[in-house]
């Protein structure tokens, strides 16, 4: 099913998205690792993140120093970070061939055109990409259903973005771009504002707090899209890895997402039969 059909599904539960982003550290073996994670536990989709190295970063940022396991430049480690054709191409068809859908954020509109040989079900644009024209018209071209998150931007930034394409083919998601983020700054009755802002597009929450209760609010609110950043171990290397669930902390988190839709329930004011024979028992008149 796609990520459209799914989303539009009455909501009955919510697109659950494990954001593998870059925590893979560009290690295959771990990405296949963190997709079979993602399955195990319940999740609808895995997503990656794409860049061209030399369009999304300057020449000077790339020659910065910066110590990693790749190596003491900036450029060392976002060139260490990325995948190549062929473990993209490994990486899809491991997906598909476990049944999870799989899709990635570009950065750039060369990293769209990569990815569009991989027929992706949907694409991702990153709150870091929302005002980049070029790339938002790129993705629009594909005619595939586009997942806009909304963190670090303003009310006119996001209005702008969510005009550029066609109402029946996006999701918004409500984010926060900080790692972890603090009680203080998760702010998510701003999802009760986009649905009101928006009432015709599905309105969703990416979360990069630590725990789960937040993302479980989320959906007592009506979120239809959930993501969430996954590891396997927050304590290996990683810019990421503090903001994200592992495995057992991700199987809670779904689980007690399909409890909370339960809890929820219709809304329909109506004895139960469940409650019929209580009543019985005791209503005195």
């Amino acid at each position: 099913m796609k990520i459209n059909d799914r989303v539009i599904e009455n909501f009955k539960k919510p697109y659950i998205v494990a954001e593998i982003g870059i925590n893979h550290n560009g290690d295959l073996a771990l990405a296949k690792m963190m997709i079979d994670i993602a399955k195990k536990c319940g999740c609808d989709a895995v997503k990656f993140q794409k860049r061209d190295i030399n369009v999304v970063y300057t020449p000077e940022e790339l020659k910065k120093e910066r110590k990693s396991v790749f190596g003491n430049t900036n450029g060392d480690l976002k060139r260490g970070l990325e995948f190549s054709f062929d473990d993209y191409s490994e990486l899809f068809c491991y997906a598909k061939m476990n049944n999870i859908d799989i899709f990635a954020s570009p950065w750039d509109c060369n990293s769209v055109d990569f990815l569009e040989q991989f027929n992706p079900c949907c694409y991702k644009i990153a709150s870091a990409c929302i005002t980049d024209k070029k790339l938002i018209q790129k993705i629009k071209n594909t005619g595939r259903p586009v997942i806009i998150s909304t963190g670090m931007s303003t009310e006119e930034e996001i209005d702008d973005v969510v005009s550029s394409f066609d109402k029946n083919n996006i999701s918004i998601l409500s984010c926060t771009s900080t790692y972890p983020t603090a009680n203080e700054d998760m702010n998510l009755n701003k999802i009760k504002t986009l649905m009101a802002k928006y009432p015709t597009i599905p309105i969703g929450y990416s979360g990069h707090e630590q725990g789960i209760l937040p993302t479980l609010i989320a959906v007592a609110f009506g979120a239809a899209i959930i993501e969430r950043h996954i590891t396997v171990s927050r304590e290996i290397w990683g810019s990421d890895q503090q903001a994200s669930l592992e495995p057992l902390e991700l199987k809670e988190l779904v689980e007690k997402i399909n409890d909370v839709k339960l809890m929820l329930g219709n809304g329909n004011i109506k004895m139960l039969d469940s409650e019929k024979s209580i009543k019985e028992k005791l209503r005195r008149y």
